[in-house]
């Protein structure tokens, strides 16, 4: 599913809330915006487990191999899966991470708890979406989620191994070609596990890149950076936080779940509407969605890596087809 529409560059974002920051890093992180109306060009990168940051390597190597780049925009924004694909492609080609994308899985590593590996982590999915619509259901609105959330994922974390967390940090190193925060703007979601606030990491924040992808893929388990907690950042505003792209002139997003989301519309958080949002405030905006016939690599299989060759596969042939009427929006 894809959607376009053309206006001018609006407002840049506010009200954004990053525990980890402090004052003054919070004031530099809210003024950041496009320089002028001919540029500020953002991409969106969504969550969606495994299989999603193959589809989205996949999709921009199809765009990049068709004559389209977008791995250099003003703004990046990644959340979970997405966070790994922002740093990595801040870091390699697009041809070189589909390479490794589409390569076949070893059998070692498909096993659960393999090394490398995202099955059984942390949490079954079906356990997990049983556990989130409930606390869904029963709250009131998206603040009292994000802090019940958050107070589940600690509670079952202090019942757990320890090691969970050097283990899994390790894992996320090994997936980033570089660790360092590239020079570009790039903006890694997630949110406090402890007050269930957002929180945006950047090169400013002082926290390192793998850290900040580490928090942001910690699905339902706390991950933490000195002395905060943070929760993945699919639960900050739905899978996707296109929100955070305010003010820029084009925008285009990549959602492996479709932009489906398990909150109520009127809480705010799914992605119409936040692409609304974005074109109220002069944004043009183009989604990119999988493909029907690719759905149900995503959604409960998401964890198994044994499917990301078929979903980098899926994404490229995608972006192949769509990098001709892209081509104006995005240049």
């Amino acid at each position: 599913m894809d959607t376009t529409s053309s206006s001018t560059v609006g407002t840049p974002q506010t009200g954004v809330s990053a525990p980890p920051l402090s004052d003054p890093d919070q004031q530099r992180l809210l003024a950041t915006g496009p320089l002028s109306s001919e540029g500020g060009r953002a991409l969106v990168l969504g969550g969606g487990g495994s299989t999603g940051n193959a589809w989205l390597i996949g999709v921009i190597a199809g765009l990049y191999g068709s004559g389209l780049d977008v791995t250099t925009p003003d703004l990046t924004v990644g959340t979970s899966a997405g966070s790994t694909a922002a740093a990595q492609l801040a870091a390699s080609s697009p041809a070189e991470l589909f390479a490794a994308a589409v390569a076949p899985v070893p059998e070692a590593q498909r096993r659960p708890g393999a090394a490398g590996s995202d099955r059984g982590r942390p949490l079954a999915v079906s356990s997990h979406l049983a556990r989130m619509n409930h606390i869904i259901s029963s709250s009131n609105d998206a603040a009292e989620m994000r802090r019940r959330m958050g107070a589940a994922a600690m509670e079952s974390d202090a019942a757990a191994d320890d090691s969970w967390q050097s283990k899994w940090r390790a894992v996320v190193a090994s997936r980033l070609p570089d660790q360092r925060w590239p020079d570009r703007q790039v903006l890694i979601t997630a949110v406090d596990a402890e007050t269930g606030e957002p929180a945006v990491f950047d090169r400013g924040s002082g926290v390192e890149l793998v850290d900040a992808v580490a928090a942001s893929c910690s699905s339902s388990r706390p991950y933490r950076i000195g002395d905060n907690w943070y929760l993945d950042g699919g639960y900050r505003s739905n899978a996707e936080n296109a929100d955070l792209a305010a003010g820029y002139g084009r925008v285009l997003v990549l959602s492996p779940f479709g932009g489906r989301s398990l909150q109520p519309v009127e809480w705010g958080m799914h992605l119409v509407t936040q692409v609304e949002a974005l074109r109220a405030g002069g944004s043009r905006v183009e989604t990119i969605f999988p493909r029907p016939d690719a759905e149900h690599l995503f959604g409960a299989n998401a964890m198994d890596i044994s499917l990301r060759p078929a979903a980098a596969q899926a994404g490229y042939d995608q972006g192949t087809a769509l990098a001709g009427r892209l081509g104006e929006f995005w240049r």
